[in-house]
């Protein structure tokens, strides 16, 4: 139900972008969220932005250089990610809220995920 893509290889500096399609079900109007799991570490959060787009949410680590945006009409996700590094290595998965009206890191409260898409980053 949510397809991710946009993943690849790229060098340190360099820039990707991300982008998740629902299909089967609408995910209006529930917020939808980025993270990513790296080799040998635990998922962590992203980005993630709510169902209007007025309200987005960053990790810290990726403030000013990631941008989380969506598009309603055509049911859509993307993430913007720019000056990446290698430490942004890791798959790259979409996911959507199974409640209306927060935005939130926590993983526990996303109830669709998408298969994942792999970013490496060479330095």
């Amino acid at each position: 139900q949510l397809q991710a893509s946009g993943g690849g290889l790229v060098r340190a500096g360099g820039s990707l972008r991300l982008s998740c399609a629902a299909s089967g079900r609408t995910f209006s109007p529930y917020t939808m969220g980025w993270f990513r799991q790296a080799p040998g570490k635990e998922r962590e959060f992203v980005a993630a932005i709510t169902w209007s787009g007025c309200s987005t949410y960053y990790t810290d680590s990726v403030k000013g250089r990631f941008t989380i945006s969506r598009d309603r009409a055509k049911n859509t996700v993307d993430l913007q990610m720019n000056s990446l590094k290698p430490e942004d290595t890791a798959v790259y998965y979409c996911a959507a809220d199974k409640a209306v009206g927060r935005i939130s890191d926590n993983s526990d409260y996303y109830a669709y995920w998408g298969q994942g898409t792999q970013v490496t980053v060479s330095s």
